[in-house]
């Protein structure tokens, strides 16, 4: 599915920068935050502003067609896989992976016994990555 038609399976009207902005978080799955999709796309959309960066991802976020992580505490990141998983954070390169999430169907339904309605799960797990288990931790 391009990034068109995912704006428009999510109801949102496709423009130049929505269209690149999403194009953007749907090919590079690395969880980029508000500057890193500014910096990306800014050479080839000169009239592009961190604002309308900022608006664009939250109008994705109020669709359905990305998921704001605060996995850190400092920066959002985004995410376009709207497919249920968990994130992992690497304390050392500060890296965010998507893992496999447990989810266990029987705790949504036992809130909706109580009349609540889920309707986002977030699993975060914190630790080092395969890549920076032997990196020296302490300089950090």
């Amino acid at each position: 599915m391009t990034a068109y038609e995912y704006l428009l399976d999510h109801e949102i009207k496709p423009s130049v920068q929505r269209i690149a902005i999403m194009d953007y978080l749907l090919k590079h799955k690395t969880h980029p935050c508000i500057d890193e999709i500014y910096t990306a796309l800014c050479k080839e959309i000169p009239t592009l502003s961190k604002t309308t960066v900022y608006n664009t991802l939250k109008l994705f976020v109020e669709h359905g067609a990305a998921k704001m992580l605060t996995i850190d505490e400092k920066n959002a990141c985004f995410d376009g896989d709207m497919q249920p998983h968990a994130h992992f954070q690497c304390k050392v390169c500060n890296k965010i992976f998507d893992v496999p999430a447990k989810i266990d169907p029987s705790e949504a339904e036992m809130f909706q016994r109580d009349g609540f309605i889920v309707e986002e799960v977030h699993q975060y797990y914190k630790g080092i990555c395969p890549e920076c288990t032997g990196k020296d931790i302490t300089k950090n």
